[in-house]
Order: C-alpha cells, then structure tokens, then sequence
C-alpha cells in the first residue's frame, strides 16, 4: 500500500467512476447523477477520462459535451492539449488526480468518466510508468518496419498475454511501447495493467454501462454517420493548420485518421465512413473487455431509468 493511500483521511469523500463502452450513455447519465446529488445538497462534479476529449478542437468525434449539455455541472481535464501533443497516460494520471484532489477539497464528490481503460485504470489505481530508452525504442520501431508490425504484435501475445488482448495491434506506438517495458524492466507491461489490488483511494465506487451487443453496434454505426453529417470533416479541416497531420496521437483516433484520409484523397467518403464504423465496434469490444476485469464494478443496463437513483443512492451512503 503507497504511503499516500495509507494517509488518506478516513472521511474523504469517494472518488465514482462511469465506465463502459462509447456509446452506452456514460456522459449524460454522470450529468444526471450530478444533478441527482445536487437535490440531496451534495456537489458532484465530472473528470474526463476519455483520451481524445483531452485534445482542444476535437469535439465532434469524440462526442465531446457542449457547454450548454453540461446544464451546469463543473467539468475537468478538457480541452488540455494542443493536437500536435502526444499522449502521456503518466501525464494524464497527474493532472487528473490532481483534479480529483481539489474536487475532495471543496468537499465535492469526482465523477471520474469515460471509456479510456488505460487512463481510467491509471488514475484508480496504482500504476507505475517505468521510463524510455531511446536506443531499445529505435529498434523495435526498425524491426516493425522491416518484420512488420504482425510480428511484434504476435511476440507480444506471446511474451505477455494481457498486454496483448488489452492492445490494439493495429497500434504500432503502444505495442512497441508494451514490448520496450518489458525489455527494460523484465516484467511483462500487463503486470501494470493489472494492478487491481493496489487502490489509489480507499473509497471508490465504480459503475459500468452495458449495452446488447447488436444494439450497440447499430447504435455505434449510426452515431459515426451522425459525426459526419454534424461536420467531422470540417471540424479536422480546421485542425490541420493547428497540427493534427503530425500529431501523434490525435491524427490516429478513430474517425478524425479516416477523414484526414479522405481530405487528402486516400479513399472515398464512403469508404472513410465504413472504416470508422469498423474501427469504432472493434474499440467497443476491446473496452468491454477491459472493464470487465475489475471485480469491484457494478454493471447496469444502458438507459435504465434505475440508474440514477441506483448511482445516487450508493454515493450517498457512502458520503460523509
């Protein structure tokens, strides 16, 4: 047990996280508990924990809540990057605990929300990021161009099981980055991953959204021709010159790569479309699977009107 957790005065409010596949609902259904709180005198306030909101501009693609959505409620860790930045999970953990932290200094409770399993995980639990080697980086990357990425994604699967159902093997920067920790550390990266045991904060409530798969995956298609229709391609017109084609983290997220595909005359619109619908079930399925690791998580049904109450209730009992 860290030191920070074993400090951690005893009425401290609890830290709730919303997780689930994209899709199911979890922003709005941590907007209403918000609200649901603030009827019993109880502050909530929400964190984000989906990678791409983090990014200042992506807003469509991501399903990013407007202002006027929010109806009130205090959001945090948006819109914090530039889209030429890359993503750093240990900097996101940082900078989201930190939020979470003053959240408890006002006294409020932090609706940690989103379906990011890695940036979620980070925050509620103890994870460790062992650092870089230039040297190690530069030749997996050398090998994947020559070998290919297929070969390092299948030693990966093979060195470190977890790592390698938990990683998107179309992700060369993740599974270069699995395959260099465990290099350098003589641990598989999955040892982090499943860090379960190891609390940041002694309260916490976590609650999951589930969805019939068939029902989601129609509801997901729809959401992505949606996305378009609202200006997607547009919306990553409008970041080019703010980065986005060298970035490298937000020119690969789903949706926003298929549309600079299209802008610069890769593929049809329609083919963009299908291959982020794809792409888009594809991460589905990977989020299911992360969450449902997590013992503690109590899985509701998407758009029950229970959940509210449900959600609320549980966060009251256990609010000093």
């Amino acid at each position: 047990m860290s030191a920070e957790l074993a400090q951690e005065p005893a009425a401290l409010p609890p830290v709730v996280a919303i997780v689930g596949a994209t899709g199911t609902g979890k922003s709005d259904l941590a907007i209403d508990v918000a609200l649901s709180l603030a009827d019993s005198g109880v502050s909530g306030e929400i964190i984000n924990a989906d990678a791409m909101q983090l990014y200042r501009g992506m807003d469509i693609g991501t399903a990013k809540v407007s202002l006027a959505d929010r109806r009130g409620v205090a959001h945090h860790v948006l819109d914090i990057w530039d889209v030429s930045v890359e993503a750093s999970v240990a900097d996101y953990q940082r900078i989201a605990r930190a939020a979470i932290l003053d959240v408890h200094a006002r006294g409020a409770i932090p609706i940690l929300v989103g379906g990011s399993g890695l940036y979620v995980s980070s925050v509620l639990y103890e994870f460790e990021f062992p650092g870089t080697d230039s040297h190690v980086r530069e030749r997996l990357e050398k090998r994947a161009e020559s070998e290919g990425l297929d070969v390092l994604v299948a030693e990966l699967g093979a060195r470190d099981p977890l790592a390698g159902a938990a990683i998107d093997p179309k992700n060369a920067r993740r599974v270069i980055r699995a395959l260099e920790v465990i290099e350098l550390t003589g641990k598989p990266f999955g040892a982090g991953l499943d860090a379960e045991h190891r609390p940041w904060r002694k309260e916490m409530l976590l609650f999951g959204l589930q969805r019939e798969r068939g029902e989601l995956v129609s509801a997901l298609d729809a959401r992505v021709v949606a996305m378009w229709e609202a200006g997607l391609v547009e919306e990553v017109r409008a970041l080019v010159p703010r980065g986005i084609a060298s970035g490298v983290t937000a020119s690969r997220a789903i949706g926003y790569q298929q549309a600079l595909e299209f802008l610069a005359g890769d593929c049809g619109e329609s083919e963009a479309i299908e291959s982020t619908q794809a792409l888009t079930r594809r991460y589905a399925r990977r989020q299911v699977s992360w969450f449902r690791r997590d013992q503690r998580t109590v899985w509701l049904e998407s758009g029950d009107s229970r959940n509210v109450a449900s959600i609320t209730d549980s966060i009251l009992s256990r609010h000093s």
